[in-house]
């Protein structure tokens, strides 16, 4: 690694020491998180809210195609599980009237500039409907110059008709799911995918010119042990994607029933799932990826590193992002937007979403307006998260305060994780050093003005 990148490298991990900080917080994909929305956030406040949205920051919009034909178990999506394809075609109908519904209040001006389906499956839905959705999409938005267009794929889900609509050029990344590799595991979590199927899709891909490729996978599962996971590393190393996800599994068959198909002692120790994530950076830096944060790499030429050079990269709920001036709007059921100085949420259930914007244009069912102090935590927030590093003075200078004094409480918390070499707390800057990386969520939790609130009561995956 040359001498430029040296400062993004992770150190021998001090399992001790990690496991020290091991709690439940938020993942910080939004300030205030999800359980804080309120159900007082009505459409009539979505219109309002969106209306205000000035034509100065452009336009992103997230897609939710919430189908799956069988549940994978260790996930925590909202899904709708089903083998009959019937509901699709209603579902891109309203989806598609949502959208115009839109467009009909936003200001006329906004460019967009990103775009993403995800899921449940998107590939569930026939090309054909997807097809629909793209054309009304370029129908209803003018689009910015070189616009990013991405797909999550289920290899085991796309037909020769899905890559004949990769062909005509909308979609320019794509997302593949694989998790793992090893088929012991994959039976264990209820998601059998071969070797042979992924590579396939990788090759048709860049045979088509993706300009992105992503893979997602997943450490923690059934099963997998150091040595296991090793191999699955070594063969993405060999497929070459552009950016690399690797979620830690958060077990919580309590919030999620379907998980209980999962056997607690089939799970791998804390100190074992510390070992996989170790050698998952290790292999992954030296093989020209950055950690970028997370669960996230990239290529040094990829935009999400340049990004995290020239501290622009962002945060939201579809993880770290290179958009983070745009408003985002989702579309479709439980799709969660965020604009101006607000998060939105759709209904959760297909056929609900579908039965209000029937008869309301629109199905918010709960969000949050950001009070000042809101705004200003979550800009603190997501320069840690996405920088690790604040300078005091932007900050100061931005919201008219003296930063030491309003947060000190704030810097107290944060001493003994200074005394641990996470982070360094400067006259200046406060600095998240390379093993803090691992832990920025703990750094975060000492600026969440609602979980000092709620005395951390609400229900949160792990930190580690």
């Amino acid at each position: 690694m040359n001498e430029e990148l040296k400062k993004w490298e992770v150190p021998p991990f001090d399992i001790d020491l990690i496991l020290r900080y091991d709690k439940p917080g938020p993942r910080y994909t939004s300030y205030p998180t999800a359980p804080y929305f309120t159900e007082n956030f009505k459409i009539e406040k979505y219109v309002n809210e969106v209306k205000k949205c000035g034509k100065d920051s452009d336009a992103s919009l997230y897609f939710h195609l919430p189908f799956c034909e069988s549940v994978c178990w260790f996930c925590g999506c909202n899904v709708h599980y089903t083998k009959d394809k019937t509901l699709t075609e209603k579902y891109i109908e309203t989806m598609i009237k949502e959208l115009k519904n839109l467009k009909g209040i936003l200001n006329k001006e906004k460019k967009l500039v990103q775009v993403h389906f995800g899921g449940g499956t998107p590939t569930f839905i026939p090309a054909k409907l997807l097809k629909k959705l793209t054309e009304a999409i370029k129908e209803q938005f003018v689009f910015a110059d070189d616009p990013e267009i991405g797909i999550e794929l289920d290899p085991r889900a796309l037909t020769d008709e899905h890559y004949s609509l990769f062909e005509n050029g909308f979609f320019n990344r794509f997302s593949i799911g694989i998790q793992d590799f090893d088929e012991k595991v994959q039976r264990a979590v209820h998601r059998v995918q071969s070797e042979e199927l992924t590579f396939s899709t990788f090759k048709k891909l860049r045979n088509l010119g993706a300009k992105s490729i992503n893979v997602d996978l997943i450490y923690g599962l059934p099963h997998q042990t150091k040595e296991s996971f090793k191999y699955t590393i070594d063969k993405i190393i060999e497929l070459n994607p552009d950016r690399i996800a690797v979620f830690n599994f958060a077990y919580l068959p309590e919030m999620l029933p379907h998980q209980r198909a999962i056997k607690k002692e089939f799970l791998p120790s804390p100190i074992e799932k510390l070992r996989i994530f170790e050698m998952v950076i290790d292999s992954f830096t030296k093989n020209g990826y950055v950690f970028i944060g997370m669960d996230h790499f990239a290529k040094t030429d990829d935009e999400l590193f340049i990004a995290l050079e020239n501290r622009t990269l962002f945060r939201n709920f579809q993880g770290y992002t290179t958009k983070g001036g745009a408003d985002l709007f989702g579309i479709g059921a439980t799709s969660i937007g965020q604009f101006g100085r607000c998060y939105s949420q759709n209904l959760r259930r297909v056929n609900d979403y579908i039965d209000s914007i029937e008869n309301n244009k629109f199905s918010v069912f709960r969000g949050v307006v950001l009070t000042d102090d809101d705004l200003l935590r979550r800009d603190i927030i997501l320069k840690l998260m996405c920088h690790f590093v604040l300078y005091k003075k932007e900050i100061e200078e931005k919201y008219n305060l003296n930063f030491d004094e309003t947060f000190k409480d704030s810097l107290e918390r944060l001493k003994p994780m200074e005394e641990d070499d996470l982070l360094s707390l400067k006259s200046d800057k406060i600095e998240v050093k390379p093993l803090g990386r691992l832990l920025v969520r703990n750094i975060c939790m000492a600026f969440d003005a609602y979980l000092k609130r709620d005395k951390g009561e609400r229900k949160f995956s792990r930190t580690v």
